[in-house]
């Protein structure tokens, strides 16, 4: 009962969007993470959504979205809206970080298509770390068995080069307007968290 009073609330109020950028291992999911066990967000993460709509059996944008995660190129905005809607819908919660997203300018064009009158962004924060340190924590990440089909010096190399051309612009765009927080991700986990953590604060 309470549950279900919980979740009528949470569709009744405007999700509120805090959108988490950085370069392929700079430590989004990570800090997300935290975020959402110290702060109560909803946690989602773009690539998580599109490589579990990959794996559904008869998805009709399964290959499609392989070959983009295999290329380090981006997938079709529509699809990506799509998927974040349906889960932000399914969530209790009306308070929602969105990792990985918006990577490019039309991406971030088809979020205001599709979503500016559903939710609100709050800011962004972004993730700075130096790319040496980030192909190496993928890499790690990588010979660990994470299971992703990117975390390879091949797709990295196409990643950053899509991050530097079409995602930092959406950064420089926002912070234009005063809306980016910028925390240094190349410190440890829990130093960078003290970090986030303040900057949270700050809005909450």
């Amino acid at each position: 009962m309470i549950l279900n009073l919980i979740r009528t609330f949470a569709k009744m109020v405007k999700p509120q969007v805090v959108f988490v950028l950085g370069a392929p291992g700079a430590g989004k999911g990570t800090q997300c993470q935290r975020i959402v066990d110290t702060f109560g967000y909803v946690h989602l993460s773009a690539g998580d959504l599109l490589r579990a709509e990959r794996n559904t059996p008869g998805s009709e944008y399964g290959e499609l979205i392989e070959n983009h995660i295999k290329n380090g190129t981006i997938v079709p905005v529509e699809i990506t809206c799509r998927l974040i809607e349906e889960a932000m819908k399914k969530a209790d919660s009306s308070k929602f970080l969105i990792d990985g997203f918006p990577r490019n300018k039309d991406n971030l064009d088809g979020w205001n298509k599709e979503m500016g009158e559903k939710a609100d962004v709050k800011f962004i924060l972004f993730l700075d770390c130096s790319e040496e340190t980030c192909i190496q924590r993928c890499l790690k990440r990588g010979a660990e068995g994470s299971g992703r089909s990117d975390d390879n010096i091949e797709s990295l190399k196409k990643r950053f080069r899509t991050f530097h051309v079409d995602t930092l612009p959406i950064v420089n765009k926002f912070s234009e307007e005063g809306k980016v927080l910028k925390v240094d991700g190349s410190e440890s986990a829990d130093e960078v968290f003290k970090k986030v953590a303040e900057v949270i604060k700050s809005y909450e």
